[in-house]
């Protein structure tokens, strides 16, 4: 089956259609003509990331196919299972410049190598930016190049726990080549981007509130001659009133923005509620249609998180690097494993209780998800098993299933994403490691 047909096929489950009535009319153009693309159902991309590694026998399923099991980094997907597609033996196969975390993080939506640079990774093995753009980016750009698909942002990008210094360990999105970009960190500032100012003009309007109530109460006890003044003022406030109210574009909004708690600073301690604000501000922005791809980066590649919350003293990196002989820090791993799985279960349960405006079913629907990491396991900086899981049925991917890909690179995987979207490009990132195509993944 090829790729158009997985679309078609996504089209008319959406239009609720039986599955027996699929094989027949998704062979059909005519239901799928230019005139059908304004009203065809939004497809978005959500693409999470967290670091250094997975823990393989308590992440992987042992069997291939619908029956797989949750293992225990995976449990908390389990009430997903349908919606789930697990990719095993897909592997990150650009070489070159920077050691495996540069390559790991920045070559991971890119599938191309880096230039030669100056920042220096592990083992004397420098590197620069990658050579080429980001594969979000890249279906941004496309969704925005057609008037039916464009939205204000096209992209955002979201960080939890992400600092301020550039290199090709912290980035994962490019525009192109030496162009990375910088994830929001501070939910704050992704709010006043993704809203301008609406929560400073509540706070205004609040005040203007007050001001009119006083204003009123002072109007009789006041001698005629200061009367005058204070009607002044009274017409001030009401145009003021009125010009906050028609700029806060509130009225507009399918769903009015997440109330935002004052003063939680973008340090360790705070991750777990950073991530959660993060996530309400991304499904919140999908609702509003402001963009259809969005990234959730967890730290960094060779993130240093200190995990507190779950009782984990210890630096995630340092951790990672532990032989797996050692069982404490084999266990608190797992333990952290878990919990960015749960993380992802709270977006995935964020969605699926959110309905698709103006269509049937939920946002989850019509919205791929995708859970990665920059490495396969952590001791040993292998860039082979990178783990993919997949979730909701936005890309008409065939999910509720466990996959073996053979052991080809993750570009194609990668050139899948674009094809699902109707970007049928021929290759992506490195040419070489694009040859045989798009993964079928339907």
């Amino acid at each position: 089956m090829n790729l158009n047909s997985i679309n078609r096929r996504t089209a008319l489950k959406n239009l609720g259609l039986s599955s027996l009535s699929l094989p027949i009319l998704s062979q059909s153009s005519s239901l799928f003509s230019a005139n059908a693309d304004k009203t065809a159902p939004k497809q978005r991309l959500i693409v999470m990331f967290s670091p250094n590694g997975t823990i393989p026998n308590h992440f992987w399923p042992n069997t291939i196919g619908e029956d797989f099991e949750h293992k225990t980094i995976l449990k908390p997907l389990e009430p997903f299972h349908d919606q789930l597609l697990i990719l095993r033996n897909l592997h990150n196969k650009v070489r070159g410049d920077g050691d495996n975390h540069m390559r790991g993080m920045s070559c991971l939506l890119t599938g191309i190598e880096l230039f030669p640079g100056n920042v220096m990774g592990g083992g004397n093995t420098p590197s620069g930016w990658p050579k080429g753009i980001s594969i979000d980016r890249e279906i941004s750009n496309h969704l925005q190049s057609q008037p039916h698909t464009r939205t204000r942002f096209g992209a955002l990008h979201f960080g939890v726990g992400v600092q301020d210094t550039a290199d090709p360990w912290t980035r994962m999105s490019y525009n192109g080549p030496n162009q990375p970009v910088t994830p929001l960190s501070d939910p704050y500032d992704a709010y006043r981007k993704i809203y301008g100012n609406v929560r400073d003009k509540k706070k205004v309007r609040s005040i203007l509130d007050d001001l009119k109530a006083d204003l009123q109460k002072v109007a009789n006890r006041l001698p005629e001659s200061d009367r005058k003044l204070l009607i002044e003022h009274s017409k001030l406030v009401q145009r003021m009133d009125r010009e906050y109210e028609a700029g806060s574009s509130l009225s507009n909004l399918s769903a009015p923005p997440p109330e935002l708690p004052e003063g939680i600073r973008n340090l360790n301690e705070n991750i777990p509620q950073l991530g959660r604000l993060q996530i309400d501000l991304l499904v919140n922005s999908f609702v509003n249609d402001f963009a259809r791809v969005a990234t959730l980066q967890y730290t960094k590649s060779v993130g240093q998180a200190k995990m507190k919350w779950l009782d984990v003293e210890d630096a995630h990196h340092t951790l990672s690097h532990e032989p797996d002989k050692n069982k404490d820090a084999h266990d608190k791993l797992v333990r952290i494993n878990t919990w960015f799985a749960e993380e992802l279960a709270y977006l995935l349960k964020k969605l699926e209780s959110t309905p698709e405006p103006g269509q049937k079913g939920s946002m989850l629907d019509h919205t791929l998800v995708i859970w990665t990491n920059e490495l396969g396991k952590g001791n040993n900086h292998t860039l082979d098993h990178i783990p993919f899981v997949l979730a909701g049925n936005g890309f008409g991917f065939r999910m509720g299933r466990s996959m073996s890909c053979e052991n080809v690179p993750h570009n194609r995987f990668l050139l899948s994403l674009a094809h699902a979207v109707g970007h049928p490009l021929k290759t992506f990132g490195n040419p070489k490691l694009s040859a045989g195509g798009p993964l079928i993944l339907g």
